[in-house]
């Protein structure tokens, strides 16, 4: 499997010094890696509109007007399945590491085996398989996790799919995307797809949701969604 890694530092001599000891621990480990390298936590943001697709972020806290820290909430806003390391200098930071899930916090002057360390562990959070629906669009083509999508609804020619963060737009039918999901998706109704992942509560005419979304449940379609609900719940 090959991972995708970003590193953001505004300091350069700090930037090539972790980015050359990523590449010595890909070259060891003999894993590809595509390593690329930023500045500034806007100029990574940039770049991240366009390509999602990373699977490791290591991110330096103490920059310019958005830091470390700040840049990781946005990221996690839209991704929580990319593995944050923090690199800083000083320890008062760590506490706010929690709430964006971050993987660890690593100290300067980074020592080459801890960072070898928590990328070991990274790659190998990295490898878990998780079921992903690829979604493309003119200018992008990214990863949705499953588990990260709530519900879906027919619009024309296109589905539109919730995560519960932002919602993507994807030409196909209901029938073909269903066909991509796995068992933890139920057609609710005409035009909808649920997640039993997220379903909290079901009444003869509504799905409700985690998020306080509630959808519509086709008429005479309880019992059969009660059944798949419970045999799903059983299973995880």
């Amino acid at each position: 499997m090959a991972l995708s890694i970003a590193i953001c530092d505004d300091n350069e001599t700090d930037l090539q010094y972790i980015t050359g000891m990523v590449n010595d621990w890909a070259m060891q480990r003999r894993i590809p890696v595509s390593v690329r390298a930023f500045s500034s936590a806007e100029s990574f943001l940039f770049h991240y509109s366009e390509n999602k697709d990373y699977d490791i972020l290591l991110l330096d806290v103490e920059m310019g007007k958005l830091n470390g820290i700040d840049l990781a909430k946005q990221i996690r806003a839209q991704n929580d399945s990319v593995q944050l390391v923090f690199i800083t200098g000083y320890p008062d930071f760590i506490a706010e590491g929690y709430e964006v899930s971050a993987l660890h916090y690593l100290m300067k002057p980074v020592k080459p085996e801890k960072l070898k360390e928590v990328l070991n562990r990274a790659a190998r959070l990295c490898q878990e398989e998780r079921p992903y629906l690829l979604v493309s669009s003119e200018r992008e083509t990214i990863r949705v996790f499953f588990d990260d999508i709530y519900y879906a609804e027919s619009q024309g020619h296109y589905m539109l799919v919730h995560t519960g963060q932002t919602q993507y737009r994807v030409r196909m039918t209901v029938s073909d995307l269903l066909e991509k999901l796995d068992t933890g998706f139920y057609r609710c109704s005409r035009s909808f797809i649920v997640s039993l992942r997220h379903v909290c509560r079901i009444t003869k005419s509504e799905v409700f949701l985690e998020n306080q979304v509630s959808l519509p449940l086709g008429r005479g379609q309880y019992d059969e969604m009660n059944k798949k609900l419970i045999h799903y719940l059983r299973s995880i």
